[in-house]
């Protein structure tokens, strides 16, 4: 069996993976907060850990693998969401708004990750749902001495936590000085953090032993984690940027709740991300979310590609030169899985695996870009079995890059007087191919005609409509491409006709 390994924030090693139960793999991500949509850096780690867990289900086989994520559900953000939303003449009750926000949150999480390739978890619990749970693992806390009620809130005792401050590698003493901490006067330490806190008018609240309340956000995590995969698991995930103070008063709450279990045995966190060299941030111009990119036309396939390009252990930055690299790569890919070898009918495609390098690649500490390298020589070499299998382990689909890259070009052909036109049709129908070239010709005409008269309405009003159907249109020197984008529709470019 492939030996994983995997740099351990808690120990700051790389380790060999050594799970509780081989036949039961289980692995807990931190999921979104669900108020507003998925920005880019939000996406990274759910490629990420997404390739990682491709990888155990690889290794261990589905079956034994349990993969969970979470949908924050309750939280300020939200309250502060849905109260814009009822002020600015939104009809029903505070909580009518944040059910309906909440819901349509998850709703576009999924659609965009869906498009990056991201296989759903096992379980997606949301943290209302667990409410229960959260209860009795704070009444537990404080029943130990390791929290207190105060004025209708939990507090968490840092100090009770002897090992609190090692997963981040800094002292209690250090962190007060240095970390901003919600100042309070019923706190006993700085550095207590809230694990219940009350709730008044129409905020969403739930009957408990210190009044109507809601949990603070680190108990949610603890609490589910517990509830679906134990005491003790194999993998908790998440950004750099959870390291603490989250995750950290998750290890220190858990251990203190369950002192014989191990919570988590590895810690893996992704770096941050960059736009162009910059943080990204909506002062600087250059934030954006995953669905402003699939807008613009930029494909899951690319945006994951990219993703890709870089160990999720460095800083990531996004660049559009990046996203017209990996589109390239994916066309040229494209391209050749349309000479399908594979069409035998002895031959299982869907059964065709990775070759064992990409798999040590990958096992390696999720070395993404070593296993595009061997991606990209095998395109080279013209090795179909050993691309296909390397593309489906790294979330690619190769029937949907078919039909997504599919390039639609206008060239002249060698040792021929008259202009031709070459076409893929990439998995696409042949009726839709043709209607393509058809298109193609006329565009290209119009194009020629519209060179010398300078009036490019016609060329316009084409374009335009070849765009509402779905398909990108490009224009240059060399001719005119028509390329069928992840919106592309057949039936609006059979209506052109």
């Amino acid at each position: 069996m492939t030996t994983i390994r995997l740099t351990n924030s808690k120990t700051r090693r790389k380790e060999d993976f050594q799970p509780i139960d081989p036949s039961n793999v289980r692995m807990y991500v931190c999921g979104p907060t669900v108020y507003d949509r998925a920005h880019l850096g939000n996406a990274r780690p759910v490629v990420v850990f997404d390739t990682l867990y491709r990888l155990l289900r690889h290794v261990y086989g589905a079956a034994h693998v349990t993969y969970v994520r979470n949908f924050t559900d309750v939280d300020d953000k939200i309250n502060a969401e849905a109260l814009r939303r009822q002020k600015a003449g939104s009809p029903g009750t505070l909580e009518d708004l944040i059910h309906e926000r909440t819901e349509e949150t998850i709703a576009w999480y999924h659609a965009d990750m869906d498009a990056l390739g991201a296989l759903r978890p096992n379980q997606e619990p949301r943290a209302t749902e667990f409410i229960g749970q959260m209860i009795v693992m704070t009444e537990g806390l404080i029943a130990s001495g390791h929290a207190y009620a105060v004025e209708g809130h939990v507090l968490f005792r840092v100090r009770s936590y002897k090992d609190y401050g090692k997963l981040s590698g800094r002292s209690v003493d250090d962190m007060i000085a240095g970390a901003r901490v919600e100042v309070a006067p019923f706190k006993e330490d700085p550095m207590d953090f809230v694990l219940w806190k009350p709730s008044s008018g129409e905020e969403p609240g739930w009957a408990s032993p210190w009044g109507k309340g809601r949990p603070g956000w680190h108990i949610e995590c603890s609490a589910m984690a517990h509830e679906l995969l134990g005491e003790s698991f194999d993998i908790h995930g998440g950004g750099l940027d959870l390291q603490f103070p989250h995750h950290e008063n998750e290890i220190a709450q858990s251990a203190c709740a369950h002192p014989h279990g191990d919570f988590a045995h590895y810690w893996l966190h992704n770096e941050m991300l960059q736009v162009e060299g910059k943080k990204m941030s909506k002062s600087l111009g250059n934030f954006f979310t995953v669905r402003d990119l699939l807008d613009q036309g930029i494909p899951g396939e690319v945006i994951r590609f990219v993703f890709l390009m870089t160990h999720y252990r460095s800083p990531m930055d996004w660049t559009a030169e990046k996203a017209r690299q990996a589109e390239a790569t994916l066309r040229k890919i494209a391209d050749f899985l349309h000479s399908d070898p594979l069409t035998q009918p002895w031959v299982d495609r869907n059964s065709v695996n990775a070759p064992q390098e990409v798999i040590d690649a990958l096992a390696n500490d999720l070395n993404t870009s070593l296993a595009l390298t061997h991606l990209s020589r095998y395109l080279k070499e013209g090795d179909y079995v050993a691309l296909l299998g390397s593309l489906r382990l790294l979330g690619f689909y190769p029937d949907a890059l078919k039909v997504k890259f599919a390039t639609f070009a206008a060239e002249a052909h060698e040792n021929d007087s008259t202009s031709g036109y070459s076409v893929s049709s990439l998995g696409l129908s042949k009726r839709t191919s043709e209607i393509l070239v058809e298109k193609l010709k006329e565009l290209t005409s119009l194009r020629s005609l519209a060179m010398a008269s300078k009036d490019f309405a016609a060329v316009d009003a084409l374009k335009s409509a070849l765009i509402a159907a779905g398909v990108e249109v490009r224009m240059s020197k060399a001719g005119v491409e028509l390329v069928p984008g992840p919106d592309f529709d057949p039936a609006k470019l059979e209506a052109l006709q």
